[in-house]
């Protein structure tokens, strides 16, 4: 049975883990990247990244976009579609380094300060181009939506191939 995050870090006062998700990606890939974890030292600012617990139950690291009354707007690095109103209470910690083929890189390493404004600056763009690299994918889920049957009847939404040439023959002979 594994400990629970919120033990570990009121244990230790720090939590390492391997991160599993590619909702960080680029900066951190999921499986590979150990993830240094510690307890807040106060309110989160703009571009902290926080490991929080939905309500639901599960575990997220997202990055903080925006700082506001009723709570933070989150959104992975891998992602477009923001969340909204988490608060100090779902907070369990946040990221202060994380170790890449064996190197740590700190939050304050200007580098990576440097992708964090890069990346989060141009949110916009990051987000009109993951949702054109994905448009591809729903398009295509969609269509076999669409292919399949329908739960009304047995009959398919699309004729085959096979179904729509012997309907055009006739109608051509029937033209002639």
């Amino acid at each position: 049975m594994s400990v629970p995050f919120e033990d570990v870090l009121a244990r230790d006062g720090k939590l390492v883990y391997t991160g599993v998700g590619a909702s960080m990606l680029p900066m951190l890939r999921q499986r590979r990247d150990l993830l240094i974890i510690q307890r807040p030292r106060g309110p989160l600012q703009k571009y902290d990244v926080p490991l929080y617990k939905r309500d639901s139950g599960k575990y997220v690291l997202h990055r903080v976009l925006q700082v506001r009354e009723d709570g933070y707007v989150l959104c992975g690095d891998n992602q477009w579609r923001r969340e909204y109103g988490v608060t100090d209470r779902q907070i369990i910690g946040v990221l202060t380094a994380f170790v890449r083929d064996g190197k740590e890189i700190s939050v304050a390493d200007p580098r990576y300060r440097l992708y964090v404004h890069l990346w989060c600056d141009l949110f916009w763009l990051r987000a009109v181009v993951l949702w054109c690299l994905a448009l591809p994918s729903r398009i295509q889920r969609k269509l076999k939506r669409l292919h399949n049957k329908t739960p009304e009847s047995d009959e398919r939404v699309f004729p085959s191939a096979q179904d729509i040439v012997p309907s055009i023959e006739s109608e051509r002979r029937e033209n002639q």
